[in-house]
């Protein structure tokens, strides 16, 4: 259903009413307060509040922007007879974060569910962009149900060093080998730190941020090419204003996001990941924020549309341009337009037009960055999910950024029981190590460390030192989206849930067989009995405070991990009496 298919509310039916419109003793103490804000009646009572969830902080440099942006939206609202109140939510900055982002993504999302029913608000823009932002800005927004659209922050513009075109994350990790061999001195390195952030957004490589904000687009919660614009274009100020008058729009009609949304959207939304070579981690949230709206996504519905969908945006770390490449090409509603014959395209977006309208139009100006769809950069979609005895719930890996010789491939393991263990004996000149072994990294999943991006295993400096850069990694920990290399994440159940990833152990020979889909483990039923007999579960690392409830309550990534209370059960949210 489209917004304006809904009857159009009367300002005694919108939401803030109740705390407005009344004539007792609390709705006089509401709007006494927003006079005392300076504020007339006329310009709040009888108008549709708008919320403008704002994620901006001095530690999130990819939200640098979004206090500007708030002004423009507030502009939009004005203009279109609202009333704007900015209401600041956590903010989720990838960069400084410990342990982890993810680990506060489920935090983020509580906060905006209970921050949107607890104030007078009819509508809401939620302005995010930077990794984990978007998920949880979503998830909390289809939990309270009420009229919203999403606000993408944009990505950086392009970096350049030493007269190379350079993208945030994926040469990071490039150089970082370079200098790892010995190829890239000190200076050099300092250097290129200089140049490799020129602007405030978030990373310009289709890494998980540009991958989360084009799943928001496809699933409807943008204005239409919202998700490609880069911050600091004139365009993104424009698309702004355009959000707050778009929200002014939703709130009068009372669309919600039960009314946008819909198992077909959810599959709409993971072709266009496949597409544009995602993040894997779009898996992992876009399970979780199906679950808020009672419908379930397994691994396979991903696999399935993987086989089929064929990766079109030649952008890093898949490809080789960046972000401003992919807005100047024709953006994601050109990629889409390659793609049509694959999407349900009746779907309804917050712009009051079906996902297929948003696109006709659509036009691609550059077909080395928006590829055709038989001249595609991958004939399948960018991520696969594996499965066997050592994943019995599945693992996904990126074929479309590893090493192709490493897609089959059998070697023997070299674990690591954690990060710690990781970092002490990798790049130890007495490990023994060839670039045919399999690093093992445990203790990374969702209960045991919030699920950091650690499942990009450095290679070791020995072997850097000979050439090589890519070999097989596994791990039940997550990967950066501007990540590459030939790593299986996500395993499931992860070890320090007893997983059989727990009982890998030195020397065990490990196969991973990408095109049959396939990760096992090449050791006995017995001899795993054995060593799950002998297995002491690890302690947890909080008795108290949000660690306990996270410990307590997060699924495994399969699952999504969110929190098993907040999952859609079919009751619905009663608004209760005013104090």
């Amino acid at each position: 259903m489209l917004y304006h298919q809904k009857p159009r509310l009367g300002p005694e039916q919108l939401r803030s009413y109740r705390w407005f419109g009344p004539d007792d003793l609390r709705s006089f103490g509401h709007r006494s307060r927003n006079k005392q804000s300076g504020f007339s009646n006329d310009e709040f009572q009888g108008k549709p509040v708008i919320g403008i969830l704002n994620t901006w902080n001095d530690l999130n440099t990819c939200h640098g922007h979004f206090r500007d942006r708030a002004e423009d939206i507030k502009r939009g609202v004005w203009q279109a007879g609202g009333f704007p109140v900015e209401l600041p939510v956590m903010s989720l900055s990838e960069t400084f974060m410990k342990p982890t982002a993810m680990y506060y993504r489920n935090f983020l999302s509580m906060e905006t569910e209970e921050t949107l029913r607890c104030y007078p608000v009819d509508a809401a823009v939620l302005m995010g962009g930077c990794d984990k932002t978007t998920p949880a800005l979503i998830m909390g927004a289809i939990s309270a149900d009420i009229p919203c659209l999403f606000m993408p922050g944009g990505p950086m513009i392009r970096a350049s060093w030493r007269g190379e075109p350079q993208a945030s994350g994926t040469d990071v990790w490039r150089h970082w080998a370079e200098r790892g061999a010995g190829r890239l001195s000190c200076a050099d390195w300092r250097e290129f730190e200089d140049q490799i952030a020129p602007s405030t957004g978030h990373c310009m490589t289709m890494g998980t941020a540009s991958t989360m904000t084009s799943v928001a687009e496809v699933l409807g919660f943008t204005l239409p090419g919202a998700a490609s614009i880069p911050a600091v274009h004139a365009a993104h100020s424009r698309m702004a204003a355009q959000c707050g008058k778009q929200a002014v729009e939703l709130a009068w009609h009372d669309y919600k996001p039960s009314d946008l949304i819909s198992r077909e959207s959810f599959e709409n939304a993971i072709t266009a990941d496949m597409a544009i070579g995602g993040s894997t981690n779009a898996i992992v949230h876009l399970i979780a924020m199906a679950g808020r709206a009672g419908i379930e996504l397994s691994l396979e519905d991903f696999d399935a549309i993987s086989q089929k969908t064929p990766v079109l945006a030649n952008i890093k770390p898949s490809g080789q341009y960046v972000m401003a490449d992919f807005y100047d090409a024709g953006g994601l509603r050109g990629l889409l337009t390659r793609v049509r014959q694959l999407l349900h395209l009746h779907c309804p977006t917050v712009s009051g037009t079906t996902l297929g309208e948003n696109i006709a139009d659509a036009k691609i100006f550059d077909e080395d960055v928006i590829r055709p769809f038989d001249r595609p950069l991958s004939a399948k979609g960018g991520t696969a999910v594996l499965r066997g005895n050592l994943a019995p719930n599945g693992c996904v890996i990126k074929p479309s950024a590893a090493d192709p010789k490493f897609l089959k491939h059998k070697g023997p393991a070299i674990v690591f029981e954690n990060y710690q263990d990781m970092k002490q004996r990798l790049s130890d000149p007495e490990l023994e190590v060839t670039g045919d072994h399999v690093l093992v990294l445990k203790g990374a999943g969702p209960l045991a460390a919030g699920m950091p991006e650690s499942g990009m295993l450095p290679i070791p400096k020995k072997l850097l030192e000979a050439g090589v850069r890519d070999m097989v990694r596994l791990s039940d920990a997550r990967m950066s989206g501007t990540s590459y290399g030939t790593c299986v994440l996500h395993i499931s159940p992860e070890s320090s849930a007893g997983g059989p990833l727990a009982f890998v152990e030195d020397g065990d020979i490990i196969e991973l067989d990408v095109d049959q889909r396939r990760i096992h483990l090449d050791v006995s039923e017995e001899e795993l009995s054995r060593r799950r007999e002998k297995w002491v579960q690890p302690a947890g690392n909080f008795s108290r405070g949000y660690g306990k409830l996270y410990s307590e309550e997060t699924t495994q990534a399969d699952e999504g991990c969110d929190f098993r209370f907040l999952h859609h059960d079919g009751s619905h949210w009663k608004e209760p009496d005013i104090d």
